[in-house]
């Protein structure tokens, strides 16, 4: 599935969020979202997902505006995946991943062989199988986040956008996972923050900054010393990793720089890619 958006902007109060942002993921990419705190990833994931309606500009599932769209018919395609989402009842492991079946069902109708296979298989891919009868409130944070991400899975989406998905992990299940997003066959949109962990998984990366789209391309194009410094304000060294992507090792903070005086780079037009199909 393609997930586009063009022009697409979010405010609040008045204040601009997300500003002016088009972008393009080809389906079955996988493309790290990354910038500084504040810049807008979260904000932008949500409009993409259907959760907030811009003030402006379109989200698109391969080339059809969501805009008028159910919440149904949108969880029936996109699985979005938030830092933190919890639950204020006791519910069995198995039964929060089973909440991703909720868009298949009709009525009151409970979880039938195909929804528990659907469940079984989810558990199995983020290594909770042996968990699924434990209750929710006596899950690490680690494997609060795996059944989140297995109940993203359970709703067999075309498309999976997920914010900040490596938090609470230990690095074992960080890599675990980035290696699961960079081998599936959907589309997916994540936002991270350790950015050796994105060039390593991520065919293509998008930068943001102060709610504006600043970069697109590959690891290497993206994680640029310039950018490290003006963006993420870090003093910042850039390697090659064995499988010849960016690695980043930091030395320490550069000194603040008040908005005053602090540089705005320009947004750059992003490429057009082929069109293709889910």
């Amino acid at each position: 599935m393609r997930i586009t958006a063009e022009d697409l902007n979010w405010s609040v109060s008045d204040t601009p969020v997300v500003r002016g942002v088009d972008l393009d993921v080809a389906p079955g990419e996988t493309v790290g979202l990354i910038g500084p705190n504040g810049s807008g990833k979260s904000s932008l994931l949500r409009c993409l997902a259907g959760l907030r309606v811009p003030d402006a500009g379109t989200v698109r599932y391969d080339d059809r505006s969501i805009r008028n769209w159910s919440a149904r018919r949108i969880a029936r395609r996109i699985a979005f995946v938030e830092q933190d989402s919890g639950f204020g009842s006791d519910l069995r492991v198995a039964d929060v991943v089973g909440l991703g079946r909720t868009p298949f069902r009709d009525g009151l109708r409970g979880p039938d062989a195909t929804d528990r296979a659907v469940v079984a298989a989810a558990l199995d891919r983020v290594g909770l199988t042996a968990l699924a009868g434990r209750s929710w409130k006596g899950l690490s944070g680690g494997e609060r986040q795996r059944a989140h991400i297995a109940r993203a899975l359970a709703q067999q989406p075309y498309g999976l956008l997920l914010d900040e998905p490596t938090n609470h992990l230990d690095v074992k299940h960080q890599l675990e996972l980035m290696e699961l997003l960079a081998g599936t066959p959907q589309t997916v949109l994540v936002a991270l923050h350790d950015l050796t962990l994105a060039a390593r998984h991520c065919d293509r990366l998008l930068l943001m900054h102060r709610g504006r789209l600043i970069a697109s391309g590959t690891p290497a194009a993206v994680l640029t010393a310039e950018h490290l410094a003006q963006i993420f304000e870090v003093d910042a060294e850039l390697a090659t990793d064995s499988l010849g992507r960016p690695s980043v090792s930091y030395r320490g903070p550069l000194r603040a720089v008040t908005p005053a005086t602090a540089p705005t780079p320009t947004p750059v037009p992003l490429p057009v890619l082929r069109q293709g199909t889910s």
